[in-house]
């Protein structure tokens, strides 16, 4: 049997990069998918985000494996979208079972990550934007009376701080809203544990999704060679970089019946990045 047949998962940022992982992967593994990206660029990142045209791809990626989708353009800085995403979904399928709030963004890059608008985006997609996709979240799992399962997706610079080139807003925003969801979910953990409901924040190191790899990342990995150095992982990575795949596969442990006695972690997955740190 699938890990999480006929479950029904939340996921926000879903039209690339990990968001798509962790949906196809679940959906392979039986769930339907609920899921919201914004879908356009923002002024504050120098690269592309995701379009309308990713979106897209990602609901066929779900539906050809058998599994429904119900997807929407929302921007997770938005409550009342978010909520009417989640409450369209919940009511077309039934349920919620597991939520996975993954939205982010990296306005870290060359001279923009010195505007201090870089710093407000940064906690309000992040930080703001977790708590916007979990907490309306929560009471459809309540209503299901099955418990279930909620994971962030955080980043090793939400175990051993930032790779600050120089003290930026963008840099500090980033690290600040990393570690900020730590302190969400240890919170909502002890809150929620009555009703069966287990939250976690996954820290993954880099994984080749395109928030990483990118035009303007590269330029400022050229600028600034010393993180270079920095970065590297002490287990050999081919690449240098994770595959969204790697994540996902601890999320579904996280979200499946395997990892049912699983709460208030912080999970790394770094290839031995943080233990050097």
């Amino acid at each position: 049997m699938a890990m999480v047949t006929n479950k029904v998962a939340l996921i926000s940022g879903i039209a690339r990069g990990q968001g798509r992982s962790d949906a196809v992967r679940l959906a392979e593994e039986g769930a339907d998918i609920i899921g919201f990206d914004i879908a356009t660029d923002d002024p504050s990142v120098e690269y592309p985000l995701a379009t309308k045209e990713d979106l897209a791809e990602t609901v066929r990626q779900i539906e050809a494996t058998g599994r429904r989708a119900h997807v929407a353009v929302a921007d997770v800085r938005d409550y009342d979208a978010v909520e009417k995403v989640i409450a369209e979904g919940t009511d077309r399928f039934g349920r919620l079972d597991i939520v996975i709030a993954n939205a982010g963004i990296a306005p870290v890059t060359n001279q923009l990550r010195f505007r201090r608008d870089t710093f407000v985006a940064a906690i309000d997609v992040m930080l703001t934007g977790v708590f916007n996709t979990v907490y309306p979240a929560i009471r459809h799992i309540r209503a299901g009376g099955q418990g279930g399962s909620i994971v962030i997706h955080g980043s090793t610079i939400g175990v051993v701080g930032g790779i600050l080139t120089e003290p930026s807003p963008g840099e500090i925003g980033y690290a600040a809203a990393k570690h900020g969801v730590v302190g969400v979910m240890h919170t909502l953990a002890n809150a929620v544990a009555a009703d069966s409901i287990r939250v976690n924040v996954v820290h993954a190191t880099g994984v080749n999704t395109p928030m990483v790899v990118n035009e303007a990342m590269g330029r400022h990995f050229q600028d600034h060679p010393e993180i270079a150095k920095i970065v590297v992982n002490p287990l050999p990575v081919p690449g240098g970089m994770l595959e969204p795949a790697d994540v996902t596969n601890t999320v579904l442990h996280l979200v499946s019946d395997a990892g049912r006695y699983i709460t208030g972690q912080s999970v790394v997955v770094d290839a031995g990045y943080t233990t050097y740190r």
